[in-house]
């Protein structure tokens, strides 16, 4: 199985943006450990990050992956255009949040892409990512 890990705004910075809440391990360290997850089961990770929405929409139409794990950021509260690219990509999708959105302000209750995604793993930290691909492996193959 391909799988598609997409990190959506301001996740490029983490290991210096807001530990207190996110943590010190960077993204770079959470990929890299996910992607050794991945080829421990069998399957190939590939990894993609950007700040813009537009960007992210493209690189889910291009469909080179069996199943996708996100953690789409703040996009995940207002994004309609990326729950659309979501659901027409046809293979499983797993949301990731570092931390527990439910627990935070009011306007991070709010998720766009309830019902487009088949699994979700939240508040579990960095480890979440890691959670997303056993799923994945344990439920797409």
């Amino acid at each position: 199985m391909r799988i598609l890990l997409l990190n959506g705004p301001n996740l490029g910075r983490l290991g210096a943006r807001q530990p207190e809440i996110y943590g010190s391990t960077t993204l770079a360290q959470i990929v890299a450990a996910a992607a050794d997850r991945a080829s421990a089961a069998g399957h190939a990770l590939a990894a993609f990050q950007t700040n813009h929405e537009g960007r992210m929409i493209d690189r889910i139409e291009e469909r080179d992956y069996d199943a996708v794990v996100i953690n789409p950021g703040a996009w995940t509260h207002y994004s309609y255009a990326l729950r659309d690219a979501l659901a027409a990509c046809d293979v499983p999708v797993v949301e990731v949040h570092i931390s527990d959105v439910n627990a935070r302000e009011d306007f991070r209750r709010i998720n766009v892409l309830d019902g487009v995604v088949a699994h979700s793993v939240i508040g579990r930290g960095w480890r979440g990512y890691l959670d997303a691909v056993d799923w994945l492996a344990a439920n797409a193959t």
